[in-house]
């Protein structure tokens, strides 16, 4: 008998192993499943870019980087006001925000209509012309993301303003909608 237990302990040790690896593969396996239902959640969820358009999330992929700005009235309009040296950088890496005001209140955007500011307060417009529709589904998106987090839902997803500066640094420009494949149909070179 004594011969078989050398035999019996790697074959447990197989089954161990095997074991740990399928629940390992699994486990990953539902997180990516997750994810990528947080993030179809997600691109379903709808944005007024004018007084008459109204779009899903997902019709902006791969043409806008989108920053949530989500907290308090107060919260968004800070960081409204601490976007505005980065406004030409953000606007030429294709950011968009998307205000998501938690407490009910309305952010208060306080743009310079003089004729000098003329064309940064049309970047600027732009930058935060998003708004979000059905806000009660984009805050129980933004409660599964902090679920997911493991935070509470009265606490912030991120602690602090959103790092315009980082953004500009790290973000590349984005080209032009006809650029790449098509360049140089226009006529330029």
């Amino acid at each position: 008998m004594p011969p078989k237990l050398p035999r019996v302990l790697a074959d447990l040790g197989a089954v161990s192993l095997f074991a740990f690896l399928y629940l390992r593969e699994n486990k990953a396996k539902d997180a990516q499943i997750a994810r990528l239902s947080r993030e179809e959640n997600l691109s379903n969820l709808k944005l007024r870019v004018s007084e008459k358009k109204v779009i899903p999330l997902s019709s902006l992929r791969g043409i806008a980087q989108l920053v949530i700005c989500a907290g308090p009235a107060s919260f968004i309009t800070e960081s409204f006001n601490r976007s505005e040296p980065f406004t030409e950088g953000l606007v030429e890496r294709g950011v968009l925000v998307v205000p998501l005001a938690t407490d009910g209140n309305v952010p208060s955007f306080e743009f310079e209509e003089s004729e000098e500011a003329k064309d940064i307060t049309a970047k600027r417009k732009g930058l935060w012309r998003l708004t979000p529709i059905y806000v009660t589904e984009w805050t129980n998106w933004l409660d599964e993301q902090k679920k997911l987090a493991g935070v509470t839902s009265d606490s912030p997803v991120r602690v602090g303003y959103p790092p315009w500066n980082a953004f500009v640094a790290q973000l590349p420009p984005v080209k032009g909608i006809w650029s790449g494949l098509l360049d140089g149909f226009d006529g330029r070179v």
